[in-house]
């Protein structure tokens, strides 16, 4: 066997380890899902879905998508601008260096820590108490990190081509960025908006000192500052992660938490599957596909 037979027998052999490997995790996935879904939906009963305060996850699950919405709307803008300073401002030098050093330790932070941060800042010194606003900007902590990296690495991954074109054609550094380099770099940025999103929708440990566990909700009441408004972000809001966790470690009907479990799951699958496709709308959308 000469070299170069051999050379693509070793390349058929990895070919199938990477197709195994793979079908593994796919399979492994799917399975885990099927099975937090399935059993979720086993034990369900209809009085689980109501906007009860207690023994149902309606409020529970506004709670959880609306605290998300909000932590999305203070991470991705910080995220998306600390992104393009490192990727287009920075000088390359040692202040620099130090703060990717410091962006990397914040994404690495434990939960808890970042809770009790959260519960010394926001509680604390700001004085906001156990509420969805403090939980918000706990978890915005958290997720501003990975969408600053996923920015700056998607606006270093492009070609050099598309800046000098855009300076070529008379466009200032600031409109290159924003009309050529941005639209260019959404696909991969939603992929760091869904990691951050991601996080939020299951993180516990952060919201135990922040966010509260309060689920009294009157949705026939809009005044914003009533602390039954559903939309009143400084009212404490107990989200599907932290019901979980209370009814497991309370060993409180545990069909209820695994149906917590299972929305959780479809909310995550949903919103991935969704940013995805607004991301692939906006891709074909500046491409003039």
């Amino acid at each position: 066997m000469n070299r170069v037979q051999r050379a693509r027998g070793i390349n058929q052999i990895m070919t199938g380890v990477f197709y195994l490997i793979a079908v593994f995790f796919f399979t492994l996935l799917i399975g885990f899902a099927s099975y937090v879904i399935i059993k979720g939906f086993t034990g369900a009963t209809p009085e689980m879905f109501a906007f009860a305060r207690k023994g149902s996850i309606g409020n529970q699950l506004f709670n959880t998508i609306y605290l998300v919405f909000i932590s999305l709307l203070f991470s991705i803008p910080l995220g998306v601008t600390a992104g393009i300073y490192l990727a287009m401002y920075a000088k390359k030098g040692f202040l620099t260096k130090f703060l990717r050093i410091c962006i990397e330790t914040l994404s690495s932070l434990p939960s808890i820590v970042v809770g009790l941060f959260g519960y010394l800042v926001f509680l604390v010194f700001f004085g906001l108490g156990k509420s969805l606003l403090a939980g918000a900007l706990s978890i915005s902590i958290l997720a501003i990190p990975v969408i600053t990296t996923t920015t700056e690495d998607a606006i270093n991954g492009l070609p050099d081509d598309y800046l000098q074109a855009s300076l070529g054609l008379g466009a200032t550094r600031w409109q290159s960025i924003y009309h050529v380099l941005i639209p260019a770099c959404i696909p991969r940025i939603m992929t760091g908006v869904i990691l951050a999103a991601g996080r939020g929708f299951g993180e516990a440990a952060a919201l135990l000192y922040t966010t509260g566990s309060g689920t009294d909700l009157r949705w026939n009441n809009w005044n914003l500052t009533s602390p039954t408004c559903p939309l009143n972000i400084f009212r404490p809001a107990e989200t599907l992660s932290l019901q979980i966790w209370g009814l497991q470690i309370n060993g409180q009907d545990p069909n209820l938490a695994n149906l917590s479990a299972a929305i959780l799951m479809i909310l995550v699958l949903l919103f991935s599957i969704g940013a995805n496709a607004l991301s692939r709308h906006i891709n074909k959308k500046n491409s003039g596909n």
